[in-house]
């Protein structure tokens, strides 16, 4: 008979330490040097001590790193795609010794495991941006390699059901005797479209399901993770329940290239599947992505061999289209000839969803687009933040104010002031006026701001914010969890002095005030504001008229 396929290399690691080690290593960690994972880090951890990386028993030595970023194979000949590497601080490199014992533990203090430091080294960082496309005008880098003793998978309270070890769902495939089995590692929500394909492929295949969604990275910060797994959740019953299964995989989402592409074939094997769907998710300008686009790259055709030898068969997701003529969906190729192929892009759907505009039923499940509304609500329904900046004087917290009890009296929202000053007081009085400071402080307020925002309140934010990176940092934190509003108050310096009340410019001319902005230190001029307002001669109601006119266009107010 047929056996499940084997894991990459033979046997499936595990490097989960037994009890009497573990206690023997939670005992001499208080001399040990210590390292916090952030949560890339934490899921590369995973996968190595839950064998989703076999066969590395440790995080790869620079022998290995060049040789995978030269020829995509470990130092040994083995196919390898990714380098999984253990970086480092700088402090940290300089004072670690090969053959010394690193902590390794979560954000929390709680130590995962250990690893014995073999060696330590500086990135190659112009190799890494050739090979693996990443910016190569970043700081330098420092890693570590070396053997790895766990002493518990990273903490995680989401989905438990769900998260299921490779050693797990093989003991389950071969228990319900399945032996083919075609994984999905999805990254996007499932849509009729990846549905019929995914079945197809399963009875062209005579092949099981795992339909395993990308879980890794840190679910508090992703509200779209939590809408992910909930879709699935709610679309699994309409796959045949004694051929498919759901299960989360620790695996952060990569760039779905040809490296990509071969590590999940590795881990995919490694959990139980002998054939990986490739593409079917949507890419960056919202397409469906093609996995012929994958397979017929040239790149792909210089690692034919590496496939052989990963020995996982790789399944294109093709250009699907739906026929109304027809009734279904089809790939492209196959679309009768005079027949007409519909799809919709994912930034449409979110365009539609944001307007509350119809979704038509051939697109989607009825209960996925009920979690995609319930996730992704209409603008009027979604949580924003105005962001005002500006000089001192300029009439910032004043219009703040009046826009916030406009916005109070209208209702259906919690409406939040973080006015400048009154932000230095509670939240940063021990912040001076450097540039170092003004940007702490503003990065605070953007990051209450985006609190507020991602809970579906307003949030309404008055400092000076002087420099163009802080202010782009900040609209970068709160875009992703709803409305972002910059108004530039673009009164000039002349108007700002003549209303100074407290005196402070003319303290600042005198020179008893440093690093004032617009007079000691410069103010840098907003690119691309949503708005712009010069209060010279515009009354504070007429200035907040023109902030609600344009809340009211971009549909945040009805």
């Amino acid at each position: 008979m047929e056996q499940l396929i084997t894991p990459y290399g033979g046997e499936l690691v595990n490097l989960l330490v037994d009890s009497t080690r573990a206690a023997e290593l939670k005992r001499d960690a208080f001399n040990l040097p210590s390292l916090d994972l952030n949560w890339r880090q934490q899921c590369d951890l995973e996968l190595l001590l839950n064998g989703g990386y076999t066969p590395l028993t440790g995080y790869l030595g620079q022998a290995d790193y060049l040789s995978v970023l030269h020829s995509m194979r470990l130092a040994d000949g083995r196919a390898w795609a990714l380098p999984v590497v253990l970086q480092i601080h700088e402090t940290l490199a300089r004072s670690l010794k090969p053959g010394e014992p690193l902590a390794l533990r979560d954000p929390e203090g709680f130590m995962l495991a250990v690893v014995m430091v073999n060696e330590i080294w500086q990135a190659d960082i112009e190799l890494e941006a050739e090979q693996l496309g990443r910016a190569a005008d970043t700081p330098p880098k420092w890693y570590v390699g070396g053997a790895v003793e766990g002493l518990s998978l990273p903490l995680r309270h989401d989905f438990m059901a769900l998260r299921l070890t490779p050693a797990e769902l093989r003991a389950g495939f071969t228990r319900l005797g399945w032996r083919n089995v075609i994984a999905y590692p999805a990254r996007t929500q499932l849509q009729r479209a990846q549905y019929e394909f995914i079945l197809r492929a399963a009875v062209q295949n005579e092949a099981n399901l795992l339909i395993h969604p990308m879980a890794g990275g840190d679910p508090v910060e992703s509200a779209d993770y939590f809408a992910l797994v909930r879709s699935y959740q709610a679309v699994i019953g309409r796959f045949p329940s004694a051929t498919s299964q759901l299960a989360l995989s620790p695996v952060y989402v990569r760039d779905g290239g040809v490296r990509d592409t071969l590590s999940r074939a590795i881990i995919q094997r490694n959990y139980g599947c002998s054939h990986l769907i490739v593409g079917g998710e949507h890419d960056a300008h919202g397409q469906l992505r093609r996995g012929t686009d994958i397979v017929q790259h040239e790149d792909y055709q210089r690692v034919t061999d590496h496939i052989t030898e990963i020995g996982v068969g790789l399944i294109p997701f093709p250009r699907m289209v739906y026929s109304e003529e027809y009734a279904q969906f089809m790939p492209l190729e196959e679309l009768p000839k005079g027949a007409r192929g519909l799809a919709l892009t994912s930034t449409e759907i979110h365009r539609r969803l944001q307007l509350g505009v119809n979704i038509p039923d051939w697109y989607t499940f009825p209960e996925v687009l009920a979690e995609m509304r319930r996730s992704y609500p209409p603008r009027d329904r979604q949580g924003f933040t105005v962001f005002f900046t500006g000089l001192s004087g300029a009439g910032k917290s004043t219009i703040a104010r009046a826009l916030g009890t406009r916005l109070m009296e209208m209702g259906g929202r919690s409406v939040t002031l973080l006015d400048g000053d009154i932000v230095r007081r509670h939240l940063s009085a021990e912040l001076g006026f450097s540039r170092e400071h003004r940007n702490i402080n503003v990065l605070r307020i953007g990051y209450v701001a985006s609190e507020i925002t991602k809970n579906c309140g307003i949030a309404i934010c008055a400092p000076i914010a002087p420099y163009r990176d802080t202010r782009r940092d900040v609209r970068a934190m709160i875009q992703p969890l709803g409305g972002f509003l910059e108004v530039f108050v673009a009164t000039p310096i002349e108007t700002c002095e003549s209303r100074d009340r407290k005196g402070l410019y003319a303290k600042a001319r005198a020179g008893l005030i440093k690093e004032f902005t617009g007079v000691s230190d410069p103010y840098e001029v907003p690119e691309r504001p949503e708005l712009s307002i010069d209060t010279t001669d515009l009354s504070v109601d007429e200035a907040v008229q023109q902030i609600l006119l344009k809340l009211e266009h971009e549909g945040y107010l009805r």
